[in-house]
């Protein structure tokens, strides 16, 4: 039995390369815990966001576990990258509320366009285009996704701990209850965090979790589920239900067009991002192999209409596992795998509160914001864009905003002030992609 475990670790070292990383397994197993317990939301949200486009929701919760664990497992297996593929946020609402119930399209048409969407992706990816367009984008806006991406988690995390207090009518944003027991719980959590990362105890973020929905069982803010193990219902009436024929008209081509933009940028996005806080990127701010990743984003995006949910992608909350020493495609492995016992275990693991893992996300999103530094505060043409692309991404809720600002703003700045030959060719692409989201983007 020691001999068969010997032989499991070092295929392990030898297939994901952990020593190169300098990493070690039990590191990026749990890495990949730490990041499926951060994104586990997901499995709730999901389906509750796509119940109102009319999408079962049972059936939904299968659909969203079985994408978020066949894109993750391919980008552990094949891109071999610590981060974790789910189905988005932004683009679920887009489908749900924009597509279904403003412009009156059935869901089944809106997976048909997410399934076109996938198959250009896959498609542009397999002859290296995507890969293209990101050696386009310069340096600064690079560092600034990460930034963007880092405050975005923040107020996230802020959201979700109850400090912070978003929507309502005499402010967009404002003070939450702070002496709610929640938001105290959700405090503790992150003193508790913090001072675990001070005193250099590995696993800080995960003890935290796990204290603060301890704490909550026991304080009665948060109810221990009646069981923890179930059956997950039927995929039946939502598999294979996708509308393709019906996505391919005039009338819904702007539908297209935003669904495919979006998660072209958010990916390009969060990808470079992560590489940047995860010390991926080479000397010229590139991720090498970076097809690999995209790739395993656009199979999942094709996997997941045809299962019956909406565009999937790598999560930002990634982040949180890489913040634990994940480096290495054993931390998305073990979160996927974590996602198919999610099939059995959904009471146990939905019970976690958000106020338990909101605090996690704020420590994650501070230790991010240090990409600022690589961006040229003396060079207008280099900084503005990169300001704009942060707090656009982050005041707007939507990266994909804040991300094709920067494309627009960029190449502008650099045409205006005699500078247009420090443009790449392809960022006048991402310019053009840019511009027709914003000439088709149904904002209301």
């Amino acid at each position: 039995m020691t001999q068969k475990v010997e032989k499991m670790k070092h295929w392990l070292n030898h297939y994901f390369q952990i020593a190169d990383h300098h990493s070690t397994i039990s590191r990026e197993l749990y890495a990949g815990l730490t990041t499926f317990v951060t994104v586990a939301y997901i499995i709730i949200v999901n389906p509750a966001i796509l119940e109102v486009a009319g999408i079962p929701k049972g059936p939904s919760m299968v659909a969203t576990i079985l994408s978020a664990m066949v894109g993750t497992l391919i980008m552990g297996f094949y891109a071999k990258r610590p981060f974790v593929i789910a189905p988005y946020m932004g683009e679920n609402a887009f489908i749900a509320y924009t597509v279904v119930k403003v412009l009156g399209y059935s869901w089944q048409t809106a997976l048909g366009a997410v399934f076109i969407g996938g198959v250009l992706f896959v498609l542009l990816t397999v002859l290296k285009i995507r890969g293209w367009f990101v050696t386009a984008i310069p340096t600064s806006l690079k560092f600034a996704f990460a930034v963007g991406i880092g405050l975005f988690i923040t107020l996230i995390g802020l959201v979700d701990t109850g400090l912070v207090t978003v929507g309502i009518p005499q402010a967009p944003v404002t003070m939450g209850a702070v002496t709610a027991p929640t938001t105290l719980l959700g405090i503790g959590g992150f003193l508790l965090i913090i001072i675990l990362m001070m005193l250099k105890i590995p696993g800080s973020i995960l003890i935290g979790m796990a204290t603060v929905t301890l704490a909550g069982f026991l304080t009665g803010t948060t109810s221990l589920p009646s069981h923890f193990f179930s059956l997950p219902p039927s995929l039946e009436p939502i598999f294979l239900q996708l509308d393709i024929r019906g996505a391919l008209t005039w009338g819904f081509f702007s539908v297209i067009l935003t669904v495919f933009i979006m998660d072209f940028v958010d990916t390009i996005g969060t990808v470079i991002g992560l590489s940047a806080r995860a010390g991926m990127l080479d000397e010229n701010g590139n991720l090498p192999e970076i097809e690999k990743p995209m790739l395993a984003d656009a199979v999942a995006t094709v996997a997941g209409a045809l299962l019956g949910t909406t565009t999937t992608g790598t999560f930002i909350e990634s982040a949180a596992g890489i913040e634990a020493g994940g480096r290495t495609g054993l931390t998305a492995v073990t979160a996927g795998l974590l996602f198919l016992a999610g099939l059995f275990c959904a009471p146990l693991i939905t019970a976690i509160p958000s106020y338990a893992y909101g605090p996690a996300l704020v420590v994650v999103g501070s230790q991010m914001i240090s990409a600022i530094t690589h961006i040229d505060f003396n060079d207008h043409t280099e900084w503005i864009p990169s300001f704009v692309t942060i707090v656009l991404m982050v005041f707007t809720y939507n990266l994909g905003i804040g991300i094709t600002a920067g494309f627009v703003v960029y190449p502008l700045l650099k045409l205006m002030t005699g500078r247009v030959r420090e443009v790449h060719p392809g960022m006048w692409g991402l310019f053009s992609l840019s511009c027709l989201f914003y000439g088709f983007f149904p904002y209301h």
